[in-house]
């Protein structure tokens, strides 16, 4: 018995002092590996804000900005850009300089991040261009080559737009690229116009060359110490933007740490990769608008340089704690062992049968074990909890056709998701909806639940079915069955709509994909029910979509005539709102019934707020109660096309009620005196200067109130005047061209017919001509 307590004894204060280690070792560990674990994740957050923050600046400050110039281009104002594609150069000259005028306003308006606006006209190849003004690029090879780089990429594309990767551009065109301090990187992004032709089918190229610094000055302002360290690049993987400009253009190389950004589908990432022996940090970001990335590489000692004091601090108040638990663990080991003693015979008791002789306080060890198999069962229950996260990201995957087929079954078989059927079909269930959006975070939650769930324990015959939620709270579900059916279709979707009409008075809609013979390829039925969703915006008065004629509206070419849109921006400045509620109506008619792709739709009702936007900035318009709108952000909220309706045409009412108002209010008798002066006086000066004089006001005032009153600026009433008269005086047909540009106060003839012809459409010969075939 002596010996088996010295060995107890023994193996106590060696326990004590194993503790004592493990523990000294276990704070070591927590600073050496989970602290800087930790770190590293705040690192990784850290870098991935800024990166993301400097990309969405970039976004919207460069790569929003250069497509809305390619917008601006090609609605065709105050000149319209599609002339080649109709006529040729011969009798265009003036219209050519217009162009070049139009494209170096664009230029300038933009010279932070622009160098130069072109239109390249494939058919007639000829380029006109903000810099160079008018080149035949069959004979100009010099110019084609240096035209090319987006040139040919949109030709040779199946899309309708490309974004060229940076290449050494001369500052001033007339010099050569070997003067290294005159040259600046350039990318360019070229778009066909119309709006869905292909480069190799379109009637006219615009392309905008874009500084590489305007990116570079971004990235230097945002985060100037990782400047050098953070490279923007590519698809393919050629780099678009660095510090050091000599890699421009270059590829980024083909390492594990390049492969693995531009494999990756995510559109934001951040990791630790180990270069050249070194420990890195790494974050990425990807830009929505031509799919490039700005990654970042720092190497991790730059973050741990300050912290080597802590470290050693950290390894003394180790080593003390060492010391000071070897005199506890010795302490304790003398206090704690003759109660150990007295509990070991304590517990002999409780036994009926005498323990064997050789029986010690290590009994104990058994009671632990006990514990930690109850643990062990413990841990599989949680696993059988958190079944339906795993279940939700399978589904996931699934969808978005990221298993092979060994690793779908195999995942499928872990939650026991039967897939022993040769039919299957995917519905989405879009939620969004007045009703649900007024519901409160939690409630809406509580509703795609139930829905999930009753969805799940229906039973219809012969099917199973699976439902999960998506991050966009549209809800997709999988309907497993041995019978392709509609009528199943039907019952579900009916179930469906039923249900969340009865619980909660709600209204969703529903699309349905194709049916499939794969469990494998339900991923294409749920890419056709998500293109029918789209639809389901122009569509309001459709609760299941399941036309697949709305399939190839899709890949249509058609476009909306731009008339349309100018009829709208006419109605608006003329403040008739019955004109205005009219030609809203004959879009969303021709939307309807048209053709036209959904994306492009909403391309179209985006550019009609973005038409009223700008008409409320020219007038000035202010709400009565001063509250600042935002129809951008009114128009995102917006359900569907008849609400669409409703409210831009309650804001037109609303806006032009206003604008009556206040022109009550203002001196109408001083614009009315404007426009009799103007009248009386077309053959003489009439300089804003000169009319504000007139009638005691400044040029200024006079400018901005008469915009505000008429609708249209000063310049623009004189000339409509002019050349009103100018009409009236030709249908008198006893006056020359020469004699009425002098009578409407024009001092040169070319003058006067090119701004004849900008007005009318057509030169002064040609309508007279008409008037004497009319007569």
């Amino acid at each position: 018995m002596k010996k088996n307590g010295n060995s107890a004894f023994a193996n106590l204060a060696i326990s004590y002092v194993t503790i004592v280690m493990v523990i000294v070792l276990l704070l070591c560990s927590i600073f050496y590996m989970y602290f800087p674990k930790n770190y590293n994740e705040e690192i990784q957050k850290k870098n991935q804000i800024i990166l993301e923050s400097a990309a969405n600046y970039i976004e919207s400050s460069v790569f929003q900005r250069v497509q809305q110039i390619y917008l601006d281009l090609s609605l065709g104002e105050p000149v319209s850009i599609d002339i080649f594609a109709k006529d040729t150069l011969q009798g265009n000259h003036g219209t050519v300089l217009d162009l070049q005028d139009l494209l170096k306003n664009e230029v300038a308006d933009h010279v932070d991040i622009v160098s130069a606006v072109h239109l390249y006209y494939p058919k007639q190849k000829i380029m006109i261009s903000s810099d160079s003004g008018l080149r035949y690029l069959d004979q100009e090879r010099e110019a084609a080559a240096a035209a090319v780089s987006w040139m040919e990429r949109l030709q040779n594309s199946d899309s309708s737009f490309v974004w060229t990767e940076a290449r050494m551009a001369p500052q001033d065109i007339n010099r050569s690229l070997s003067d290294d301090s005159l040259v600046d990187p350039m990318i360019s992004y070229a778009h066909s116009y119309p709006f869905h032709s292909t480069g190799a089918d379109c009637d006219l190229m615009i392309a905008v060359d874009m500084k590489e610094e305007a990116i570079s000055g971004i990235i230097r302002h945002i985060m100037p110490s990782d400047y050098k360290n953070t490279f923007v690049m590519g698809p393919s993987g050629t780099i678009i933007s660095a510090a050091d400009k000599g890699i421009l253009g270059h590829s980024a190389g083909s390492s594990s740490l390049i492969n693995k950004i531009l494999s990756s589908t995510a559109v934001a990432e951040s990791f630790t990769d180990t270069i050249n022996r070194g420990s890195h940090e790494v974050s990425f970001h990807t830009f929505p608008s031509n799919d490039w990335k700005i990654y970042n590489i720092t190497p991790t000692d730059n973050y741990y340089q300050k912290s080597i004091l802590l470290q050693r601090t950290v390894l003394l108040i180790c080593l003390l704690a060492a010391i000071v638990g070897m005199v506890l663990s010795g302490i304790f080991t003398v206090a704690i062992y003759d109660p150990l003693k007295r509990l070991r015979d304590k517990m002999k008791g409780m036994f009926d049968n005498t323990p064997d002789a050789g029986l010690n306080e290590y009994t104990l060890i058994d009671t632990a074990i006990n514990k930690l198999t109850r643990k062990v069962s413990s841990l599989e229950e949680t696993l059988q909890a958190n079944s339906p996260v795993i279940k939700h990201n399978i589904v996931l995957n699934l969808l978005n056709n990221s298993y092979s087929e060994e690793e779908l079954v195999e995942q499928l078989q872990s939650i026991h998701i039967p897939i022993a059927y040769t039919r299957y079909c995917c519905m989405l269930i879009d939620p969004f909806s007045p009703g649900f959006k007024a519901l409160h975070s939690k409630t809406a939650q509580f509703v795609l639940y139930r829905m999930i769930n009753q969805l799940e324990a229906a039973d219809f015959a012969g099917c199973h079915i699976i439902a999960e939620e998506l991050p966009d709270k549209k809800v997709a579900v999988i309907v497993c069955t041995d019978k392709a059916e509609e009528g199943l279709l039907e019952q579900i979707s009916g179930f469906i709509l039923s249900e969340v009409k009865r619980s909660f008075d709600l209204k969703f809609k529903i699309s349905l994909g194709c049916w499939v013979g794969r469990f494998m390829e339900v991923h294409k039925s749920f890419g056709e029910a998500k293109i029918l969703a789209k639809y389901g915006f122009l569509l309001p008065e459709v609760s299941v979509i399941k036309d697949t004629s709305l399939l190839e509206r899709e890949v249509s070419p058609n476009e909306i005539p731009q008339a349309v849109l100018l009829k709208f921006k006419e109605k608006l400045q003329a403040r008739n709102i019955e004109g205005a509620f009219a030609a809203v109506d004959h879009l969303l008619d021709l939307m309807r019934e048209g053709v036209y792709s959904a994306d492009y739709c909403r391309f179209i009702l985006l550019n009609t707020v973005s038409v009223y936007s700008d008409y409320l900035i020219s007038v000035r318009y202010t709400p009565s109660d001063h509250v600042k709108i935002n129809l951008y952000n009114e128009y995102t909220s917006i359900y569907d096309i008849n609400g669409y309706r409703e409210w831009l045409t309650d804001s037109i009412a609303v806006c032009i009620s206003h604008m009556e108002k206040r022109s009550d209010n203002r001196t109408s008798e001083s614009i009315e005196a404007v426009k009799q002066y103007i009248s009386s006086h077309l053959s003489e000066e009439l300089s804003l200067d000169t009319v504000a004089g007139k009638v005691f006001l400044s040029a200024k005032y006079l400018s901005k109130i008469f915009k505000e009153e008429t609708g249209m600026n000063y310049i623009e009433y004189v000339t409509g005047k002019r050349m009103e008269k100018a009409l009236e005086l030709m249908a008198n047909h006893n006056m020359t061209i020469e004699q009425i540009a002098n009578t409407v106060g024009y001092g040169t003839t070319a003058y006067f017919i090119k701004k004849f012809k900008e007005k009318n459409g057509y030169t002064p010969k040609h309508y007279i001509r008409q008037l004497m075939e009319q007569s």
